[in-house]
């Protein structure tokens, strides 16, 4: 299994181009968000690695990367994606992020602009969480029960109607992660891209589904009208996994968002 160690820390990642002519367009970095697994992609890799090198990683506390008891921070997992597209050679990723792996994917465009060739924010950033969600509250939750706590939060990611394996399987992902990664949710509280994103130099597009409970669709255009050049799709009927839940829907929207990113990057280019 291909695993990466970046600042002593193991990354399990997975990378995948199946087109055979070494003409890829370009690369895909895909973040997943709390608690799951590089496993959300699953519908995402085959319907993009025939024309992209596509890449999938667990991040640290979560699947089968390595459970640091420290260090589970937006700083230090931002970091170690550097490395990761360092050691990888990833030129100029587009970062698809869902939910905190939008978070990821943002600061990475933020801070690196020169590494990375876009952000698409899937249901993200989550900067939402501080303004509706009690997060001391939750922590108690997860600290005082946290069987119970996912087992009665995790529906609630996925609009009614959704396919409840979907569900059963993020439940599994979500209670198999360390417990250590709620540090990153704690740093919630204090996150809001909103001041920087009129300085985000990179094409970024928000891919939301239309029925997101946890992050609603507003915070997709609030972001976008903040952003130069920043477009948004929400995908109908999708909750907070529209990756999962509407995954035709899904890659169509994200392929056109790719396509648009192309062609920004071609008139600055030429500008």
């Amino acid at each position: 299994m291909p695993y990466l160690k970046v600042d002593d820390t193991s990354y399990y990642y997975e990378d995948a181009y199946t087109g055979g002519d070494g003409t890829a367009v370009g690369s895909l970095l895909f973040l997943h968000g709390w608690g799951t697994s590089g496993q959300v992609w699953n519908a995402q890799v085959p319907a993009f690695a025939d024309d992209h090198r596509v890449v999938t990683v667990d991040w640290r506390g979560c699947g089968r990367s390595d459970r640091p008891l420290g260090g589970n921070t937006l700083d230090t997992v931002v970091t170690d994606l550097v490395g990761l597209i360092g050691a990888l050679g990833l030129e100029r990723p587009v970062v698809v992020g869902s939910s905190m792996g939008g978070m990821f994917a943002t600061e990475l465009g933020l801070r690196y602009p020169a590494l990375v060739g876009g952000v698409v924010s899937v249901d993200g950033p989550a900067y939402w969480a501080a303004q509706a969600v009690p997060i001391d509250d939750l922590l108690e939750d997860l600290r005082r029960d946290r069987t119970g706590t996912v087992v009665g939060w995790v529906p609630e990611w996925f609009a009614p109607g959704a396919d409840p394996a979907l569900s059963d399987e993020t439940v599994r992902q979500v209670l198999d992660a360390a417990v250590s990664i709620d540090e990153l949710i704690a740093g919630l509280a204090g996150y809001d891209p909103r001041p920087s994103l009129p300085g985000l130099g990179v094409p970024v597009h928000y891919l939301h589904g239309e029925l997101d409970s946890q992050i609603p669709p507003e915070v997709a255009r609030t972001c976008a009208a903040l952003t130069p050049g920043a477009g948004v799709t929400v995908i109908p009927g999708a909750g907070h996994m529209p990756h999962q839940e509407s995954p035709r829907a899904f890659n169509a929207a994200l392929r056109d968002a790719l396509a648009g990113m192309r062609g920004a990057t071609r008139t600055a280019a030429v500008a």
